[in-house]
């Protein structure tokens, strides 16, 4: 059986999948025809079902959790992993209302995060997530929200950091942050799911048993990416919650769930787990 999967170029990404894309691990038939990209084009692709297993943000999930089942495996969520909104130049409180803020796409959690924490940052615009610092070098716009890499980055480029997204969510909820997650068509079989969901965990389990040793699959997606950063961005992303999220990280998704209802005026609350 040939599934399409989906997820971003990001060490985090790459690194979980190796052994799952270029069968280090016996795939058990199934066979999978890779596509990379960034998370806010699979979020726009769930809407089409052009995959059969996806990455998403979490918004892009629950808009089409219809279609896709969350997977237990693979997902990015932790404490102190959030998005940061950084700037050129430091901005006063009461200025903010007027910033036009780059965003990394309107359905990633980045954006959900950002609304969760300024709601009256009303003037967004969106870029590929890689873009935004340049975005907000060149004065395109006045603030940017920044995932993935780009925080262990922006400091060297001399741009500050005005808010850490996620850190507003755990202070206020007591939860870690999730971020994105791996779905799979609820057509597709409930034993082809299962067995996809534990390809995943054993596809991650055979990447840290070779950390630090980073996979040729990381190294030739990440580009001019520094080994250091590559391996930063591994240790903040690829924690327990991503072998099983687990009670808490499940707690933390329907939280994340019912805050996104809250948000869009959906107050009649339906649990994600039973």
């Amino acid at each position: 059986m040939k599934l399409r999967i989906g997820f971003s170029p990001c060490p985090n990404d790459t690194f979980i999948f190796d052994a799952l894309v270029n069968k280090k691990i016996d795939t058990e038939g199934l066979q999978f025809d890779v596509v990379l990209e960034d998370v806010q084009t699979l979020n726009a692709w769930a809407k089409q079902g052009k995959l059969d297993v996806t990455k998403l943000s979490f918004p892009a999930f629950f808009d089409n959790k219809q279609a896709y089942e969350l997977l237990q495996s693979g997902a990015a969520l932790g404490e102190g992993v959030g998005p940061l909104l950084i700037a050129k130049k430091l901005v006063e409180a009461r200025e903010m209302h007027k910033c036009t803020v780059a965003i990394p796409g309107e359905n990633t959690t980045a954006n959900f995060l950002l609304q969760y924490a300024f709601p009256f940052l009303a003037k967004k615009r969106s870029y590929v997530f890689s873009q935004i610092e340049d975005a907000v070098l060149n004065e395109e716009v006045d603030l940017g929200v920044i995932i993935h890499e780009n925080r262990f980055t922006y400091q060297h480029k001399g741009l500050h950091r005005i808010a850490d997204l996620g850190e507003v969510w755990e202070q206020r909820q007591q939860l870690p942050i999730p971020l994105g997650c791996i779905a799979a068509k609820k057509n597709l079989s409930a034993q082809v799911i299962q067995i996809i969901e534990l390809l995943i965990e054993k596809s991650l389990r055979h990447a840290l048993e070779q950390y630090p040793q980073l996979p040729t699959y990381v190294l030739q997606h990440a580009q001019a990416m520094d080994e250091i950063v590559m391996r930063q961005h591994i240790e903040l992303y690829v924690n327990d919650f991503t072998l099983n999220l687990g009670e808490k990280g499940r707690q933390a998704i329907e939280q994340l769930y019912r805050v996104y209802q809250q948000q869009n005026g959906n107050t009649d609350h339906q649990k994600l787990f039973i």
